[in-house]
């Protein structure tokens, strides 16, 4: 189990709370869990509490703190689900990943109990899987994942400014991020030195979900063995 800490805004006078998770001994890396449109909730918790037990400092940011603080939500709940997407059309991403700085700033410094830890990750869910694109181009973050990123597809042109690893995970059946804009995401990346793409044939948005009805589990097995061994090789 984790505990909440207020992390300092960047370039801002404000803090806004993460879920943090830590290991029972020292921690590897870091890896920041960049939530979906659902807040930080049970699902988000629970990535962060697995990723405490292989030996990380687990860090997830509330990225809707400024007009949604604290909030949680099913995405098996259909008003839930409404009320996530509203949240989705008042987020500001450039918003999100200056907020992704601010917490690697706050790990390399040193986060309240924890001592300062120079190699950060980030793993980053739909929206959060956008961000973490964002944040492999616009940060130091020395790798990134994501998973059914939307609209990646629309950033292409940060592409160039990627220096550190980074691995998307794409479900060939996604409802959100469509046919035209997965061929454009391999069109534009799969030969950029620092990316790694994998498909995942016919499944959906939201496969790797810890909890509910979207997770495949055989699908979110597969995609996570990726990722723990993503971060094993370039957070060590």
């Amino acid at each position: 189990m984790g505990d909440y800490v207020k992390i300092d805004a960047l370039n801002e006078d404000a803090l806004f709370p993460a879920y943090v998770a830590a290991p029972s001994d020292n921690a590897r890396a870091a890896i920041i869990v960049i939530p979906e449109i659902f807040g930080v909730n049970a699902g988000i918790r629970q990535k962060c509490d697995l990723l405490a037990a292989a030996g990380y400092l687990a860090v997830a940011p509330d990225i809707f703190w400024r007009f949604a603080p604290g909030v949680e939500l099913n995405p098996d709940i259909d008003a839930e689900l409404q009320e996530a997407f509203g949240y989705f059309g008042q987020y500001d991403a450039d918003d999100g990943v200056r907020d992704i700085e601010a917490v690697i700033h706050a790990i390399r410094k040193g986060l309240p109990g924890q001592g300062p830890l120079e190699k950060v990750g980030c793993v980053g869910y739909c929206l959060g899987g956008r961000l973490a694109y964002m944040a492999a181009a616009r940060t130091d973050i020395n790798a990134s994942v994501g998973y059914y990123g939307v609209m990646i597809d629309q950033m292409l042109n940060e592409s160039h400014a990627i220096t550190h690893p980074l691995m998307l995970h794409i479900p060939t059946a996604d409802h959100f991020v469509g046919p035209e804009a997965q061929a454009a995401i391999h069109a534009g990346l799969r030969d950029h030195p620092k990316v790694t793409l994998h498909d995942y044939a016919g499944l959906d948005h939201g496969f790797a979900a810890e909890m509910g009805n979207r997770r495949n589990a055989e699908g979110a097995e597969l995609a996570d063995a990726r990722t723990a061994a993503f971060f094993a090789a370039h957070l060590a």
